[in-house]
């Protein structure tokens, strides 16, 4: 059996603000399995968007702005987290983790024992497994990945056959999962031609595979300098992140002005244009809103063109999954922008933020 330590290196979260509230531990203490679960050696735990906007407090309805991963003057303790809820100090973030299972607590599988894992990030009521009120989000209501071990319920997790390495690995589970969430939601299928927004970041790199996996034809909207990766991923056409006219772009490049799907994770002033580039019967899904969340919304464009919104964050239990599936048959692939040691992770997250990146950033131990 492999020997594990009382205590850990690890990244904590003190309290709302600046990068500066992201504390590097070196004894920390190593968290103990309980009851049906498992302890994890991580290898690998990717960086994502709710880490920045739970950190500096975004996602409180007293913030209106674009998230900069900055601190803000106000933010209401009662609203600072992706559900609405309060957060407690401190907090180890981090939900895309990949690791060794080393330690079961009691009446956890064990199979699960020497086996490398990735975590479902989504912590469930599992006698009301669909209920979205009894969910929660690892390393948010939970301590997390960043660090050298973590803890979860065994049935958080799923053994990967696949070569990938950990740090590749360790860029599906938040971005991927997402995505394909956005996709469900908005039932996209072979006919559908879908316009992703942000497709050079980790939730938009999936979405565009994840559309060409359904059949669907994706125009991609991604800053010039990442138009070659973004055309690798298979994206159909790559447009300007923000074309003037959008319409007219994609009449010149599709021969039509207009999709049957947006899939947004920016939001911001640009949101109406998008909206008015939806085919009368229409349907848009949004996972995000980096670009700010607070937009014009002509009501009378949605009901008279017959149009279909879905908001995308808790995703059914089956989402996971279907995730490992495409990932052992080769039908996905990692997008890994860049690894950095966790002792580093300020610089890592800095990196995340300036978004000058393709993929996902991942930390490892």
């Amino acid at each position: 059996m492999t020997s594990v330590p009382k205590t850990m290196k690890a990244i904590v979260l003190e309290g709302h603000g600046g990068l500066e509230q992201l504390v590097w531990h070196e004894d920390w203490p190593v968290p103990e399995p309980g009851p049906g679960e498992v302890l994890i050696k991580v290898g690998a735990c990717g960086l994502n968007n709710t880490d920045v906007n739970t950190r500096s407090g975004w996602y409180s309805k007293t913030v209106s702005d674009a998230t900069t991963g900055g601190a803000y003057d106000e933010v209401d303790e009662s609203d600072p987290t992706w559900g609405g809820r309060p957060i407690t100090f401190p907090r180890i973030q981090g939900a895309d983790t990949v690791g060794t299972v080393v330690a079961l607590g009691d009446g956890a599988p064990v199979e699960l024992m020497g086996q490398r894992v990735m975590v479902d990030c989504w912590l469930r009521d599992w006698s009301e497994p669909y209920n979205r009120d009894k969910t929660g989000y690892f390393g948010s209501e939970c301590d997390g990945g960043y660090a050298e071990y973590t803890k979860v319920d065994a049935r958080n997790v799923a053994v990967v056959t696949s070569s990938f390495s950990d740090a590749e690995l360790a860029t599906f589970s938040c971005s991927y999962t997402t995505a394909e969430g956005m996709l469900g939601r908005a039932e996209v299928g072979s006919g559908d031609t879908v316009l992703v927004t942000g497709a050079s970041g980790g939730v938009g790199s999936a979405l565009v595979q994840l559309a060409k996996r359904r059949g669907a034809t994706v125009v991609a909207l991604a800053s010039p300098a990442k138009h070659a990766d973004v055309t690798a991923l298979g994206a159909d056409v790559v447009l300007d992140r923000a074309p003037q006219n959008l319409k007219a772009e994609l009449k010149r490049a599709t021969g039509k002005d207009t999709v049957s799907v947006v899939a947004d994770i920016v939001g911001g002033t640009y949101w109406g244009m998008l909206i008015d580039a939806l085919e009368r019967g229409g349907r848009y899904t949004c996972s995000g809103a980096i670009a700010g969340p607070i937009v014009e919304f002509d009501l009378r464009t949605f009901y008279l063109r017959d149009l279909t919104f879905t908001g995308s964050t808790v995703i059914t239990p089956n989402v996971f999954g279907d995730l490992v599936g495409y990932i052992e048959r080769s039908e996905i692939r990692p997008v890994l922008a860049a690894t950095y040691p966790l002792k580093d992770f300020h610089a890592a997250q800095t990196a995340f933020i300036e978004k000058k990146h393709t993929g996902n950033i991942v930390v490892v131990p």
